[in-house]
């Protein structure tokens, strides 16, 4: 299998004490111990911050909330005036699906229950994800008024769990097409079909043998004229998630929700992931867009 990042960009280390106001390993639910999350505040003594919750990448496999998602995210949106909320959730080392999207419904649960203690603004959320975290991303974008992924046993089961905007990079949304879709490009992409791929081990099954699970970890499963906005970014040259994963969802989104906001960048030659989306310029993009339904 190839990683869904290169190694060095997986490695990120942080100096947080300039940020005087975090929260670092807070439990939002107890049945696993990775199911913890991230708070930083603008520094000064603001209150009610809108919110981007940061969900990491990695094939549903391995990554930590502490990875370069954050990196792009933390500082820029600190300057911006958002409260940046970095999760873990449950791995497919650990739980197959649905266990990663119940926790990422729980941990917007949570941040939306505990909003007051930490100075948060329960009615704008954000989610910014990338990779695995995209998919993640754009399913709990699309599943926020259906409790299909709400599992009461991890807290606050009648909490709110939609959200006002999703990011989206370079995430896979139809498992099962991406193969073809490498073939229709004519790259030598990371094979999905077979039996160990990333998302294979993710639904606890080869995912050719199970199009019914795969049916329900696609986002555009749930789509329905309550979907928040969407910005979409894919790289043309992805050797891992065909960006033809992102033009599909993005017309499905603009074909089922057609009063909403809706943008697709695919950004030429760019790969999975890598320098080109982490320009100012893009990065600024990025919170213009939250901008427009955050504050």
């Amino acid at each position: 299998m190839d990683l869904p990042f290169l190694p060095e960009e997986a490695q990120v280390t942080f100096d947080f004490s300039s940020i005087k106001r975090k929260w670092l390993n807070v439990p939002y639910a107890n049945k696993s111990p990775a199911q913890k999350l991230d708070i930083f505040l603008p520094n000064g003594n603001g209150d009610h911050y809108p919110v981007i919750i940061i969900i990491h990448g990695g094939g549903f496999r391995f990554g930590d909330k502490q990875g370069i998602e954050l990196k792009m995210a933390l500082e820029p949106g600190l300057k911006r005036g958002y409260a940046i909320v970095s999760i873990n959730y449950r791995l497919s080392t650990e739980a197959t699906f649905p266990a990663a999207p119940q926790d990422v419904n729980a941990a917007i649960r949570f941040i939306r229950k505990n909003a007051s203690l930490y100075h948060l603004n329960p009615d704008k959320i954000g989610l910014w994800g990338s990779s695995s975290g995209g998919n993640l991303a754009a399913l709990a974008g699309t599943t926020g008024y259906t409790p299909v992924f709400v599992d009461s046993s991890l807290g606050a089961p009648r909490v709110p769990w939609n959200v006002q905007a999703v990011v989206d990079f370079f995430g896979p949304i139809n498992f099962l097409t991406m193969d073809p879709q490498f073939v229709i490009n004519g790259i030598a992409g990371q094979v999905h079909d077979a039996p160990d791929s990333f998302e294979s081990l993710y639904l606890g099954a080869q995912i050719t043998k199970v199009p019914g699970k795969v049916k329900q970890s696609n986002p555009e499963t749930y789509l329905n004229r309550k979907a928040p906005p969407f910005l979409i970014e894919h790289g043309t040259k992805d050797k891992n998630i065909p960006y033809q994963q992102s033009v599909v969802f993005s017309q499905q989104l603009m074909y089922n929700i057609p009063d909403t906001f809706i943008n697709l960048r695919l950004i030429d030659g760019a790969g999975h992931g890598g320098s080109q989306f982490q320009t100012p310029d893009n990065i600024d993009l990025v919170f213009d867009f939250f901008d427009l339904y955050l504050t």
